[in-house]
């Protein structure tokens, strides 16, 4: 693995969480999902009732998690982008994700796992000094503009 993938792993674990994306007929899809690092790939658990996963086994698919919010002034943001399958995981991988939740969108609970065998890895990190970045106005990036469409 190159450092910048290692650098990843390493940021991924301090967080339980993050954000799928992937296109349905050239329309966007983000969906939450719970994860925990294996033998170098990323694995997903998510609810099997919302079909997220039907849109993403064999497709390619990007997911990001980051600690925003976390008060912290080193703000971190971590993307894999690969190919998801839906997997069965071992006995030591669903133990790695602990309880799930009981109910999603009222619905019993039902999860389903894909594994992400990372080609692209991103690592972006934001320093903030002298405090913690809830306390910050939003920051625009130098150079760049944002842009709005009305």
């Amino acid at each position: 693995m190159s450092p910048d993938e290692i650098r990843a792993i390493e940021l991924l674990r301090r967080v339980s969480y993050g954000r799928l994306a992937t296109s349905v007929r050239a329309m966007p899809l983000v969906a939450p999902a719970r994860h925990v690092v294996a033998g170098g790939r990323v694995l997903l658990r998510m609810h099997e009732g919302l079909a997220h996963h039907e849109a993403c086994d064999g497709s390619v698919v990007a997911y990001g998690a980051d600690n925003f919010g976390s008060g912290s002034e080193r703000v971190w943001s971590v993307q894999f982008s690969g190919t998801a399958r839906v997997v069965e995981p071992t006995v030591e991988e669903l133990a790695a994700f602990g309880t799930g939740p009981e109910l999603v969108d009222g619905e019993p609970f039902a999860p389903v796992h894909l594994r992400i065998a990372p080609r692209f890895v991103t690592v972006h990190a934001l320093d903030y000094a002298g405090g913690a970045t809830g306390t910050r106005p939003a920051a625009r990036p130098a150079g760049r503009h944002l842009h709005h469409a009305a």
